[in-house]
């Protein structure tokens, strides 16, 4: 004879809220990007933006022919054909230089053309920051000097020596 099983009372399973796992896959694929962001966009010390690992030598080389004479321009205030211009012309400025050779200058080609913006079909290729739609589309507000001068940059960005132009001095720090 077998044994009386004893019954043992019914208790409801408990039920686990899917929104708690839901919360759970969540912060978890946010500490995953947030890793890989950071892993996959390595920063040279002297910049500030984003540049993906494959422009960073084309950066480190346009900063060292470039910033050692005056402030290093950010790509993006002027369209992709004056930089082509400015890498093809000996005559920089009214100053004459020893143009970049291949392969550095292919380098710094790839990265301005990443980092810079293209001009309209109607517009003209501006040589000069102040004529640049997207250097007047940054300075809405700004009454800038007439000429515009790279010197006059750290007025408004104390950090531009460093290629940081995001940080401004306290005037224009909470300037609407």
């Amino acid at each position: 004879m077998l044994p009386a099983l004893k019954s043992k009372p019914h208790r409801p399973k408990s039920k686990r809220s899917p929104a708690i796992l839901f919360l759970l896959i969540l912060a978890w694929s946010i500490a995953a990007a947030w890793v890989l962001a950071i892993a996959t966009h390595a920063q040279p010390a002297n910049t500030i933006d984003a540049v993906p690992q494959r422009y960073q030598l084309g950066q480190e080389l346009y900063l060292e022919n470039c910033a050692t004479c005056h402030i290093a321009v950010p790509p993006a205030v002027l369209p992709v054909q004056t930089w082509q211009r400015l890498l093809q012309d000996t005559q920089h400025y009214g100053v004459q230089i020893k143009p970049l050779v291949d392969p550095p200058r292919i380098l710094v080609w790839n990265y301005l053309r990443f980092a810079s913006r293209p001009l309209n079909q109607d517009e003209e290729i501006p040589y000069r920051i102040a004529n640049s739609r997207y250097f007047k589309a940054l300075h809405p507000k700004v009454k800038l000097p007439k000429p515009t001068q790279l010197s006059s940059c750290v007025t408004c960005h104390p950090n531009a020596n460093a290629f940081n132009f995001r940080s401004l001095t306290s005037e224009w720090e909470n300037s609407p």
